[in-house]
């Protein structure tokens, strides 16, 4: 039976009910659990703890465990477990990124407070904000995994991402002309351009460092990552088993990592001329290792193959300004940062006629619709040319 209490309270009448209903009992001590809610009536005191009571029972719902717990706190508490999971460092950096977007918004709200009108106004003003796309769908995911974890330790009995809906930006006239595959790697001519401008102007390593980025197709921080044991002479197989993280751009504070993902561990053949220049490389900075061993007793002697003098690997910062150096000096208007390297790989073995499924295994699985959108492109620039080709090579006969 519910038992009332009248309580004095800041309200018109100057006080309010308070009504207090049995718990099941604790499941491990046993101890009587009891539920008490107030109301300015007795009826809307007993609503409100039958309500509390029936949350519990269906859906396991603590009310004290819910109660007064900030979302940041939760937030905290779940990226904590998150990151103890089997994640990569740098995906836990992002979560944590995420998070902060997500505290500008609802830090102080109680974690069962918060509504899916409310979560959809965030998704809504994020994207009034101009963020990326991408940026709200990491967002979005995170968000999902921090309700998930409240749900499972009973602060809240629903999901309020469930149902949201992730704004879609319609493109202008304008943004559709603008928008061309072709800006997503580099023409042939271009790639001569760079490469030209690399063997010309680029500081000592930018040929080799450029090279193999075109002819490999590798994300710059595999290249980073890579040890003069990664590749094999003698079969010019070039192995990739790990990546690059340094978030900070220290040298000295990188950490090598799996690959993206495990599609990306993989061995492929490099062409012969590419492998004689990592040759010649290898043996000028084995001149060169001797002699800075002697002058830097700090030389961080990893056998790394793309190093700064003491040894310690390059960062991918640092190969996204010696290109920012290089573009400078060249007619490409392109925005362009390494990664085009890698979409310029797919569209340079689209061309030579490597199925979609060897390209896929070669570069590791990238973005899937990334690679399918250029290898079409290139493959239906090829068919149309072929008539023309043709043409060329048989007009004779159609002279009648």
């Amino acid at each position: 039976m519910p038992s009332f209490q009248k309580v004095a309270a800041k309200n018109k009448q100057g006080y309010k009910w308070v009504c207090t209903v049995d718990a099941p009992p604790d499941p491990i001590t046993g101890k009587r659990k009891q539920i008490a809610r107030r109301g300015d009536t007795k009826k809307e005191a007993e609503n409100r703890a039958n309500k509390a009571l029936e949350d519990q029972l269906e859906f396991g719902i603590d009310a004290k465990a819910s109660k007064n717990m900030p979302f940041e706190k939760i937030a905290w508490e779940w990226l904590e477990i998150y990151a103890k999971g089997p994640v990569k460092e740098s995906t836990v950096r992002v979560r944590s990124k995420e998070i902060k977007v997500l505290l500008k918004h609802i830090a102080a709200v109680s974690i069962d407070k918060v509504t899916s009108k409310a979560y959809q106004k965030i998704l809504n003003d994020l994207d009034d904000q101009d963020y990326a796309r991408t940026t709200i769908e990491g967002v979005h995911v995170t968000a999902n995994m921090i309700f998930e974890y409240a749900q499972q330790h009973k602060m809240r009995k629903d999901n309020p991402c469930s149902n949201a809906k992730i704004p879609v930006k319609k493109l202008t006239v304008e943004e559709i002309e603008n928008t061309r595959i072709e800006d997503k790697y580099f023409e042939k001519s271009e790639i001569a351009e760079f490469l030209t401008c690399a063997r010309e102007h680029g500081l000592p390593g930018d040929m080799e460092r450029f090279y193999l980025l075109v002819f490999s197709g590798i994300r710059s921080g595999e290249m980073c990552a890579l040890k003069w044991t990664d590749l094999d002479f003698f079969m010019y197989e070039l192995n990739i088993t790990k990546t690059l993280y340094n978030p900070d751009n220290n040298m000295r504070k990188y950490k090598l990592t799996p690959p993206k993902t495990k599609g990306s561990i993989r061995k492929f053949q490099l062409d012969e001329t590419i492998v004689d220049m990592l040759k010649a490389l290898k043996i000028q900075q084995a001149r060169e290792r001797l002699a800075n061993k002697l002058l830097l007793p700090e030389y961080h002697d990893k056998n790394f193959m793309f190093c700064h003098e003491n040894g310690y690997p390059l960062v991918p910062k640092n190969i996204l300004n010696r290109m920012a150096r290089l573009l400078k000096k060249t007619t490409i208007s392109k925005k362009a940062t390494p990664h085009i390297f890698r979409h310029t790989h797919i569209s340079m073995l689209a061309e030579a006629g490597v199925d979609i499924n060897t390209i896929m295994k070669r570069v590791g699985h990238d973005d899937m619709k990334t690679t399918m959108k250029i290898y079409t492109h290139v493959t239906d620039k090829m068919k149309k040319t072929a008539a023309q080709k043709i043409k060329n090579h048989f007009g004779s006969i159609l002279n009648f």
